[in-house]
């Protein structure tokens, strides 16, 4: 298949900072290029207001015109969310095709999806967004079924075409409801473990994957490309090198971007919900990036919109090693933060160490005696089992747990706590 050549363009308002448009800027040439279209030029246009014919002015739209013959490109990308008249109406102008980031990113996430609740999602968002798009002579729907025998008597077939997305549409979510009740009940077990589920979250490209790799000892698929880790991850990590006997439930999910396409967020409750169970956020922020603190912000929007406290988040300033002197000086204001890197893999034992303060902390060492082998199943939804053996009356237990937590379980179950 032979490589897009795409031409990026964008307008901003005249708020806008150049330093914000930059950024902009380079972060949808990026999503071009995960996407496989070989970027050739960029063109943008700061005004007070959008034009509502081609989103930018008629001069530049010209401009654009000019730059496409010149370079002899096929694919005009634009930064913001389009209408469908805007689309029709730069395509026609320009004659090539015009997406905006949208659905570069739907076309990324369809490009990388391999479960198959992913692949369910990325879906249920395409049609959500192909939905409000609908033209008569727009959205070409021979994948999404249709033909003849489908079409309702004196319906057009844009009326027909819309009814279709909108059965598919139902028919997936059925599905990932389905999907989704069995990841529930895994989740439920998962949550009967005495140990926390902490979940990795950041930017894309912020570094979390190399950072699992880094706590799980795992060699998972490390990518420079964006959304490089779709469908989330799940590994348990053993703390036997600072605090034998202890572990914790890690998740990979999903990286986030700024202006996240709405049908996207729709379409991954389902995943991010892995995230809002977590007792344990890591919100890994990559250093080296010159808008680090713009990305950190963007990921805590949609902390808060998926009603995360606070307290539970740790923010891992990420790839210290590739800071000079002067700005790891400078990154280290507040003695508070944690700082790694996780390719060198320094650090992460006071990372480690932070997790196990915060839900290890009140936990201990005892032994408790039961009476029969369904006490002591039980027993492993309470505590850390790390050995058990029959004794004379029964089994005996050593554990790690609070001793709140054995007092209840003592209370539910019987047993005796040495």
């Amino acid at each position: 298949m032979p490589v897009e050549k795409a031409i990026t363009c964008g307008w901003f308002s005249v708020q806008q900072s150049e330093a914000e448009i930059t950024t902009s800027m380079a972060e949808l040439q990026a999503l071009c290029r995960t996407a496989g279209a070989a970027t050739l030029g960029q063109l943008w246009q700061k005004r007070p207001v959008a034009d509502r014919r081609f989103l930018i002015g008629l001069g530049k739209a010209e401009e654009i015109g000019r730059l496409i013959e010149s370079l002899n490109a096929n694919l005009v990308v634009f930064f913001n969310v389009l209408s469908t008249m805007q689309q029709r109406n730069l395509e026609d102008f320009l004659g090539v095709k015009v997406i905006d980031r949208s659905r570069l990113i739907l076309d990324i996430f369809a490009n990388r999806a391999r479960s198959q609740e992913g692949k369910l999602q990325v879906e249920l968002a395409q049609l959500l967004y192909f939905l409000p798009r609908l033209t008569g002579k727009g959205v070409a729907l021979s994948r999404l079924g249709g033909g003849i025998g489908t079409r309702g008597p004196g319906e057009s077939k844009l009326e027909t075409d819309r009814r279709l997305i909108k059965v598919k549409i139902a028919r997936i979510r059925k599905k990932l409801k389905a999907v989704i009740n069995n990841r529930d009940l895994q989740r439920q077990n998962r949550r009967s473990l005495p140990v926390p589920l902490v979940s990795l979250v950041g930017y894309t490209s912020a570094g979390k994957s190399t950072l699992f790799n880094a706590l799980t000892g795992e060699d998972v698929f490390v990518s420079k490309k964006l959304f490089s880790t779709l469908d989330p991850l799940l590994r348990r990590v053993n703390l036997y090198n600072l605090h034998p006997g202890y572990y914790y439930i890690l998740s990979d999910t999903v990286g986030f971007i700024r202006s996240m396409p709405a049908e996207l967020f729709i379409s991954f409750k389902a995943t991010l919900e892995e995230v809002r169970q977590a007792d344990i956020v890591l919100h890994v922020v990559d250093l080296t990036n010159p808008d680090w603190s713009g990305q950190k912000n963007e990921v805590e929007k949609v902390l808060r919109q998926l009603d995360i406290v606070q307290e539970k988040i740790v923010t891992v300033f990420n790839k210290i090693d590739l800071l000079d002197d002067s700005e790891k000086l400078l990154a280290r204001e507040n003695p508070g933060d944690l700082y790694i890197s996780a390719a060198e893999r320094s650090g992460i034992d006071a990372l480690q160490e932070e997790i196990f303060r915060r839900y290890f902390s009140d936990y201990e060492f005892c032994t408790i005696e039961v009476a029969d082998e369904q006490q002591l199943d039980a027993l492993g939804n309470w505590a850390i089992v790390l050995e058990k053996n029959r004794s004379v009356d029964g089994f005996k237990a050593g554990v790690l747990c609070s001793l709140e937590k054995m007092l209840q379980f003592k209370e539910k179950h019987g047993g005796v706590i040495r």
